[in-house]
């Protein structure tokens, strides 16, 4: 029997769907801190002591030498890799300035480096961020952007997921013309295990306001990005 193959294009300009927009994120995931003061959390002693059961698990003789402080140093090390659940992004970029001269352009920074922590298989992935935003009469410090990039990325994340919150947080709170940011990462979930695929690069982009709307400032930004790390 011969299969009957369908096009999966639409047959008419009334069978096309609507143009889809960036679906709005809660504002409680950019707006405030994720851990709250009054959160409950386990002790410290019972993170180690989770800590201890892994290594038991994977087979490890506890109580040897070399890692009698593991438990405490692997505490140790969530509490800086994932300090971004006690930070607040919104603070980040309260503070503007108002002398730009009427700038009218847009602000770009590029190659912001980060290291952030896959929420799948809590493996790092790291890369750079580029961000841009066309401020309305303010701007804000060029190192909040790298703060704010680093605020998410010390947290569980996926990269998808990551680009949104930093975009959504810097439309929220400095209520620019537009915002674009770009996320390109290599996953170690994917090149140190599983498909185990090295020097896989992986993108990721989100766009608002005159970024979204048009394709030339789209266009402009890419270029800046791209023909500036030729």
């Amino acid at each position: 029997m011969d299969a009957a193959i369908k096009s999966i294009r639409p047959s008419k300009p009334s069978d096309r769907q609507p143009e889809s927009r960036p679906a709005e994120l809660d504002p409680a995931e950019f707006l405030a801190a994720a851990v709250r003061a009054d959160q409950p959390r386990p002790a410290r002693a019972e993170a180690e002591a989770a800590v201890k059961t892994l290594l038991a698990y994977i087979g490890e003789n506890t109580e040897r030498e070399g890692l009698l402080d593991t438990p405490r140093r692997v505490v140790e090390a969530f509490d800086e890799l994932y300090q971004g659940y006690h930070q607040c992004p919104a603070e980040v970029l309260d503070r503007t300035f108002g002398e730009t001269a009427g700038y009218d352009d847009f602000v770009l920074v590029r190659d912001i480096e980060f290291t952030s922590q896959c929420e799948h298989h809590m493996m790092p992935f790291y890369g750079k961020a580029h961000i841009a935003y066309t401020p309305v009469e303010r701007v804000v410090g060029l190192s909040k952007l790298a703060r704010l990039t680093d605020i998410f990325a010390r947290r569980l994340q996926t990269q998808e997921h990551l680009t949104a919150q930093i975009a959504a947080a810097i439309d929220e709170v400095l209520k620019p013309r537009g915002v674009a940011v770009l996320i390109e990462a290599e996953h170690t979930c994917m090149s140190v295990r599983g498909v185990a695929k090295h020097g896989a690069s992986t993108f990721t982009s989100r766009f608002t306001g005159m970024f979204r709307d048009n394709p030339a400032e789209q266009a402009r930004f890419l270029s800046l990005v791209r023909g500036l790390q030729r």
